[in-house]
Order: C-alpha cells, then sequence, then structure tokens
C-alpha cells in the first residue's frame, strides 16, 4: 500500500477480473489472495495439510515454509506479482469465485458490521472512515493495524491482523486513524490472566433452577445439558479466547430459548456462563460484558 493507504486502483480484466483485482491491490501494497466456493480460502496442499511443513512465517506460529501454492489462508496474501501469477496460483485463480486481502498486512483494521443494528450503532459509536456494502452489513475500514476478534459486541468483528477480509470494492468515503473505541472492543477479551491473579470480588453467583423458568418450552434434562457443554467450552479455554466462548455459549442459549412464551431464567444462566469465564481467568467485567452481549443478540426473548 503506498504512504497515503490507497486501496481504490483494483479494477476488474475480462480476462481475470480476480487476478486483475488481486495484482492492483498488490500493486497498491494490500497483500491478497484468491477465496474459492463458498468465500473461503484454499485448503493447504499435501504437503501442508494439518501445517505439517511449520506454517507460514508470518503465522501466529512462525515457521519453515516456502510452498509455493497460496496455503495457510490469509497468511498466503501476497503483494508479489510473480507470485500471484505463478503456475503453483494458477488453478486457483482458475477455481476462485472471489478476491481476499490481509488488511492487518495492509496496515489497515476492518470493523465488519454485519446486520443492520451494528451500523447503525456504528454510526452511533464510531468516528466516521471509508465505508463498504457488504451483502448484509457494512466494512469500516480505518487506518492502523491491531488484533482481530470476532464477535466482539452483537454483529460486529474486527478484521486486522491474522485474518482476512473480502474485497468488495474501494468503498467510499476518507480513511481515519485506527480509533481508541475500536481497539477498547478487544481489549483483554481474548487474553486469560495468569493463575492465581483476582479477577473477580463476587462470592458465588445464583445457578439456573427449574423454579424460575415457568414459561420455558424445554425438559430441565435439555437445559441443563445444554448449560454443562457451555460451561465445558468455557472452562476449557485456559489460555485464550475464554470471554469470546463465553459470548458464544450464551448466545446460543437465547437463540435456543427465542421461542419460548418464557420466562426461561436466562439471567440465571448467563451467571453461571460469567462465573465459567471467571474461573479460567477472565476479569468479571469483560465476561459480564460478553455474556450481556451474547444474550442481547437475540433481542426478541426476554429472560
Amino acid at each position: 500500500m503506498t504512504q497515503t493507504t490507497d486501496i481504490t486502483r483494483a479494477h476488474s480484466s475480462p480476462l481475470n477480473e480476480h487476478l486483475s483485482t488481486a495484482l492492483s491491490l498488490a500493486e497498491s501494497g494490500v497483500p491478497a489472495l484468491p477465496l474459492r466456493a463458498g468465500k473461503v480460502p484454499f485448503g493447504n496442499c499435501p504437503e501442508c495439510v494439518k501445517n505439517a511443513c511449520g506454517g507460514r512465517p508470518n503465522m501466529k506460529t512462525p515457521g519453515p515454509c516456502h510452498c509455493p501454492r497460496p496455503c495457510h489462508a490469509w497468511a498466503a496474501a501476497t503483494t508479489n506479482p510473480d507470485v500471484l501469477t505463478s503456475r503453483a496460483w494458477t488453478f486457483a485463480w482458475v477455481q476462485a469465485s472471489a478476491v481476499a486481502y490481509h488488511p492487518g498486512g495492509a496496515g489497515l483494521t476492518v470493523v465488519d458490521l454485519d446486520d443492520a443494528d451494528a451500523v447503525a450503532w456504528a454510526h452511533e459509536s464510531l468516528p466516521p472512515t471509508r465505508t463498504v456494502p457488504t451483502t448484509r452489513g457494512e466494512h469500516w475500514i480505518y487506518l492502523g493495524a491491531m488484533r482481530s476478534a470476532n464477535a466482539v459486541r452483537p454483529g460486529v468483528d474486527i478484521k486486522s491482523l491474522m485474518q482476512y477480509a473480502r474485497w468488495l470494492g474501494p468503498g467510499t468515503g476518507t480513511m481515519t486513524p485506527l480509533p481508541d473505541a475500536v481497539r477498547a472492543l478487544v481489549e483483554k477479551e481474548e487474553t486469560t490472566p495468569a493463575r492465581g491473579e483476582l479477577v473477580s470480588s463476587s462470592p458465588g453467583r445464583a445457578t439456573w433452577d427449574a423454579s424460575v423458568a415457568t414459561g420455558c418450552r424445554h425438559t430441565e434434562k435439555y437445559v441443563r445439558t445444554g448449560l454443562a457443554r457451555g460451561l465445558a467450552l468455557v472452562r476449557a479455554r485456559t489460555e485464550t479466547g475464554a470471554a469470546s466462548q463465553a459470548f458464544g455459549v450464551a448466545q446460543f442459549l437465547a437463540k435456543q430459548h427465542a421461542q419460548c412464551p418464557g420466562p426461561c431464567g436466562l439471567d440465571a444462566l448467563g451467571h453461571e456462563v460469567i462465573a465459567a469465564a471467571v474461573s479460567v481467568g477472565v476479569p468479571e467485567p469483560y465476561a459480564a460484558r460478553a455474556v450481556t452481549n451474547g444474550l442481547g443478540a437475540d433481542a426478541g426473548r426476554a429472560a
């Protein structure tokens, strides 16, 4: 990418639209890669399957991979036109259904807004910047790279380092510097503190009981089984990602009860998910925020 971070020069070609787009992105300093059907990267070749090669050198766990093919998803994105047009990449361009780029590699962060509610939140909470329409929402693109994270709030993902974004055109508006409000969305959400740290002053939380779920259409066994599986997923995240897992579990629980006449005791279920996240080191405020956002993702369901 140029010093002005101009990503407006991608254009199409009647011979190979996707390759032409990738070359224009690369010329602007934006690492590009092909996507196959389903809008996902191409799978690893036999030599790289299950990261047998060690992975790309710029991945989280650096490795010695010098594979000439577009293996390892976002890590294969490149600005080298010789690689993009190489024989090893030809099969991918022939089958490609779209083009992606690596925002972090271009010094960018994409706030992926997945629905109208998320877009409305962004207009109220974030400074204006370059916007690109998507199928269901918008991409807001800021100058500056940061850690990526999914589901930082309902309908919002952060795509930057170690992630790719689908190229959907140059968009409109002027890119502005990455604001603290976006960085704050993932602050400490993915990190589990070392054992022994005080992360909660709460001596205990209410647990779910069938007596608070008088309007639930599910059996007690069904609810307890689903809850137990969700808590196990959260507790398994002893190194990283416990808060994001708590969000996902809370969102899943809320959706399971979306058709119940209610009440279903979702607040009590949420308390147990928060407690599970706190037990593996997530600071209580972050755990509570993740679970609250997860339960709120199904706005039409009352606890």
